[in-house]
């Protein structure tokens, strides 16, 4: 189904004319079709079935409480990167155990935070990042879910700023030095290692990135 249409001339989103959108709310405004969002959900959801996924929604996309409820409501977590979208999840009703905490800068407090809210894992981009995390937990007396983010060397053809698991980019640990971080995360009191976890870059538009990207992965666990 098409969401947005152009009917006698009007732009039209789910049947409601922008225009009168723009005279109620005025200008600039943002139009987001909930329909389109719930079906390209159903869609990614769908073509994953036969692993049952968890789909977390990464929120630094748009946090919108309406649009994070309407993925609430087709079952996703959601993927964020600071406390404040920590907030914003669970103002939105996220159940804590469908959350994923990424990114690079994570502060003691927003640490704190996570792992008091009881999320589903933190995602660890660095040997330093990973002591941190054990040293909170700690503190808090407390067990932390944590993957470990791999960079396997892929260069997913998009633009070379947002590359992000390519070596020599700021992301992730390389896969010949990812060996040792793992053992060490195997050693700490306060830390469990869950998962592994990569990130390729956006936009990417083709599956063959993705496919040798998974091959260094599965062939490091």
């Amino acid at each position: 189904m098409e969401h947005f249409v152009y009917q006698d001339g009007q732009l039209v989103c789910d049947g409601v004319r922008v225009a009168d959108v723009a005279r109620e709310h005025g200008t600039p405004v943002y139009v987001y079709s909930e329909a389109a969002i719930r079906e390209n959900c159903r869609a990614l959801r769908d073509a994953f079935a036969e692993v049952e996924p968890l789909i977390c929604y990464a929120m630094k996309a748009n946090d919108s409480v309406a649009v994070c409820r309407a993925l609430l409501e087709e079952g996703c977590g959601f993927d964020i990167v600071s406390g404040g979208e920590l907030f914003r999840a669970l103002k939105a009703g996220a159940d804590p155990k469908k959350i994923v905490y990424a990114g690079i800068a994570k502060t003691r407090s927003e640490i704190e935070y996570e792992l008091t809210s009881g999320i589903l894992m933190l995602n660890v981009e660095s040997e330093p990042e990973l002591e941190r995390i054990n040293a909170v937990a700690g503190d808090l007396g407390v067990e932390a879910n944590v993957a470990l983010r791999l960079n396997p060397d892929v260069d997913p053809g998009t633009h070379q700023h947002t590359i992000t698991g390519k070596k020599g980019t700021k992301f992730g640990v390389d896969l010949d030095a990812a060996l040792p971080v793992a053992d060490r995360a195997g050693e700490m009191e306060n830390v469990r290692l869950v998962g592994l976890h990569m990130h390729l870059g956006s936009p990417i538009n083709s599956p063959e990135p993705y496919g040798l990207a998974l091959e260094r992965v599965v062939a490091f666990l």
